[in-house]
């Protein structure tokens, strides 16, 4: 059976990690947390995780708390999001079939004892079966912020499926559990079979997902309502940017101001949501000479 590959996060290529997940369509990036990060980010997080119950679904899991908005949340989980080279390897796998990427969702994913094994899917379903195959449209991370192991959980991957024909059905012996210490990730595609596994231990196994989608596409998360305008404003450019606060494959995502004023185009790009208001004026000026298309 074929193993699931090993890098080191800080001294990883972005070609050396894409050479592995279009061959396998999955790596581990180990150390791409360090313990201080981890404890930082469970600690901002706690008052969201310890308020978040499980749904009441077989799929998500009955044992299984999801608690998400994590760029508003936690400071430290945007240290993650933007990653150097998880964003990387994201943008140059994903701008093969858009102009830019997009932060698509972010969700600590806690399994607690007693949880049933998920159903290996493929995530790239939650566009259903209509994009082409060829197109693949998201590149997903598991950040392991316990330990992972098969005992508690740890996702389960099955190298190579992603290759399969879609009505090929998964059997459960072919699915490998990746087991991984605290601060690794799973980098895993969308079309790559995977699953959470079972916890037959007594302690939750925590990890956190961060996946990235095409700029074309809708978000699972709609960041613009988990992260407004007057928080994402003092957030870093890049962030902005990922979380949609910027035009999309030349025209997509602008908005019409509710009061458009003289001087003052009838559509926006995104940008301007999160522009700090004393540099207002000159986006104004600058935007009403020109159209966006």
């Amino acid at each position: 059976m074929i193993q699931i590959s090993r890098l080191d996060a800080a001294g990883s290529t972005r070609d050396e990690i894409l050479s592995i997940v279009d061959r396998d369509g999955a790596v581990v990036l180990e150390n791409a947390l360090s313990s201080e990060q981890i404890a930082a980010i469970l600690a901002e997080l706690e008052p969201f995780i310890a308020g978040t119950e499980p749904f009441d679904d077989e799929f998500v899991g009955k044992l299984t708390t999801r608690t998400g908005g994590l760029v508003a949340r936690s400071a430290t989980a945007r240290e993650a999001i933007v990653h150097p080279t998880v964003l990387d390897a994201a943008e140059s796998f994903l701008t093969r079939f858009a102009e830019n990427f997009q932060l698509n969702l972010t969700q600590i994913m806690r399994l607690l004892p007693g949880e049933s094994a998920q159903a290996l899917h493929r995530d790239r379903y939650l566009w259903s079966k209509h994009l082409p195959r060829e197109v693949e449209p998201m590149l997903n991370g598991m950040w392991a912020l316990t330990e992972f192991t098969k005992e508690n959980g740890a996702t389960r991957v099955i190298p190579g499926s992603q290759r399969w024909d879609w009505d090929r059905k998964p059997e459960d012996n072919e699915a490998i559990s990746v087991e991984m210490p605290a601060g690794s990730m799973l980098v895993y595609t969308g079309s790559v079979l995977h699953g959470g596994g079972e916890n037959r231990s007594t302690s939750p196994r925590v990890g956190m997902s961060i996946t990235y989608v095409l700029g074309w596409l809708r978000q699972e998360e709609n960041q613009y309502l988990s992260c407004p305008p007057d928080v994402a404003r003092d957030l870093d450019p890049k962030l902005k940017a990922l979380l949609g606060y910027t035009i999309g494959n030349g025209g997509l995502g602008y908005f019409s101001p509710q009061e458009p004023s003289r001087g003052h185009p009838d559509t926006l790009p995104p940008e301007v949501t999160v522009t700090d208001p004393k540099e207002n004026d000159f986006a104004k000026q600058d935007l009403a000479k020109q159209s966006i298309f």
